[in-house]
């Protein structure tokens, strides 16, 4: 069992020990901390503040959920309860509500037993690290100020944003509903019976889309491992082709990573969710474009193919849309099908990537399986290695990129070595004495064989 705590947010797995475990007494402490915070850096003195939340269909939501709202009207903060939702329905409406932040209720891909707290600021974007930074010394100090009876915080239930959503997703300008309505698509869908499944079937139906649903009861009870990889996607990969439908859509449990299965059943790849869509976007509106340095080259090639600039952040949604506003990117994101468009907000948003994948594939006379043979063709190797608690990682990664001096080499983020024809990423856990190791090149086999160079050349330099 497990209690995370980062400049994100925390998360841990339900039960178990105070300060071991995401127990009522950790998430009533750190929602506590996070109202502290807002309070603190707040210019407005006479008027209570406001914070939106929402959560995923976890079987704890509802627990953790009852314990964070009353903890921030016991600091005399109004909320806006939207009740069940998405990660990316909750940043929308912070801006609209004229929010001071928002809280999230979702462990994300994590399994069932998993939940935490994912926190915003008034712009409805992820906290900085230094924000973040300043809330677990809150947590940690439990500097916290609860108001009178007087002047208690008040909530108000809002059921509607999971519709407003849809409605700003489709009158973007670069999605048509109605060129999509005329293909007469069909579209299998696993929500793995968290909110997606109630919001994504529902943007299909409002763009015309005939919907076939798979997991699509919202009861927490997840059927699969919910993050979204093939070795867990056997039985959408199945019904696509049962239903002859055009293609598949799977979400995680909070909806902001998006994986798309090709009409043969064969996954178009997470990494090329975002491929797909920024060749959309960057035809009509060509500029530049942003993802995170473990994410595929594609994007790149894709990006200079419409004379854009790509460039690669550290990890981290974070960090992805800070370089993406300093780049004034049209578009970016991470590997993990994780679509960013600034057009709307800066967030991973799943029905963003749908509904500019529907209008894209409208307008193209190819199936899914033959757009995705059309990209630039990439593998991905990811490994990692665990080490004992004394390895110093830092020094071992500083010994790495000596060796490999005479290489394109980046270290905003552990060390990335880019070679002609591929590369490798080495992280090391925020978390726990492990380094992350990923690789790309042209075969799968190619990958992998760098992959297996780069633990071997590891355990050397950690003699293990």
């Amino acid at each position: 069992m497990t209690l995370i705590k980062s400049i994100s947010g925390i998360r841990g797995t339900i039960g178990g020990k105070v300060g071991d475990n995401l127990t009522p007494v950790d998430a009533v402490k750190f929602a506590s901390a996070y109202g502290t915070f807002l309070k603190n850096n707040s210019n407005i003195k006479d008027q209570k503040l406001k914070v939106v939340i929402g959560r995923d269909a976890r079987i704890s939501g509802p627990m953790i959920h009852n314990l964070v709202v009353n903890t921030l009207i016991g600091l005399g903060i109004d909320v806006i309860d939207l009740g069940l939702s998405t990660t990316p329905t909750v940043e929308i409406a912070v801006p609209l509500e004229k929010a001071d932040g928002g809280i999230i209720l979702t462990a994300s891909h994590n399994p069932k037993q998993w939940n935490a707290l994912k926190l915003l600021n008034d712009k409805g974007e992820f906290l900085s690290g230094a924000e973040g930074a300043k809330i677990l010394e809150i947590a940690e100090a439990e500097a916290f100020d609860f108001v009178d009876v007087d002047s208690l915080g008040e909530v108000t239930e809002n059921n509607a944003y999971m519709d407003i959503h849809i409605d700003e997703v489709l009158e973007l300008p670069l999605v048509d509903a109605e060129i999509v309505k005329t293909k007469k698509f069909k579209v299998v869908v696993d929500g793995v019976n968290s909110s997606g499944g109630i919001i994504i079937p529902k943007l299909l139906e409002e763009m015309g889309v005939e919907v076939v649903k798979l997991y699509c009861e919202p009861n927490g009870h997840f059927p699969h491992n919910p993050e979204p990889l093939k070795e867990h996607l056997g039985d959408i990969c199945k019904l696509v082709v049962e239903e002859k439908a055009d293609f598949g859509i799977v979400v995680d449990p909070d909806v902001d990573r998006l994986a798309f299965i090709s009409n043969d059943g064969e996954m178009f790849g997470e990494e090329y969710t975002l491929v797909a869509v920024a060749d959309y976007v960057l035809s009509k509106t060509p500029g530049n474009t942003v993802s995170n340095m473990s994410s595929s080259r594609a994007l790149r090639d894709i990006t200079e193919k419409h004379n854009g600039s790509y460039q690669a952040s550290a990890v981290g949604e974070v960090n992805v849309v800070e370089l993406m506003k300093a780049t004034n990117a049209i578009i970016g994101g991470e590997g993990n099908g994780g679509i960013i468009y600034p057009e709307i907000h800066y967030g991973r948003d799943a029905l963003v990537g749908v509904a500019l994948f529907l209008t894209y594939l409208a307008n193209q006379d190819k199936t899914v399986a033959e757009l995705r043979a059309s990209y630039p063709q990439y593998y991905m190797s990811k490994n990692k290695i665990e080490l004992t608690p004394q390895i110093n990682v830092d020094a071992i990664l500083e010994s790495l990129t000596a060796t490999y001096k005479n290489e394109q080499i980046s270290t905003i983020d552990g060390v990335k070595i880019d070679f002609a024809t591929e590369w490798v990423h080495l992280r090391k856990s925020n978390t726990e004495p492990i380094i992350r190791i990923y690789t790309e090149a042209p075969t799968q086999a190619e990958a992998d064989t760098l992959a297996e160079r780069f633990v071997t050349e590891l355990k050397q330099i950690a003699s293990i």
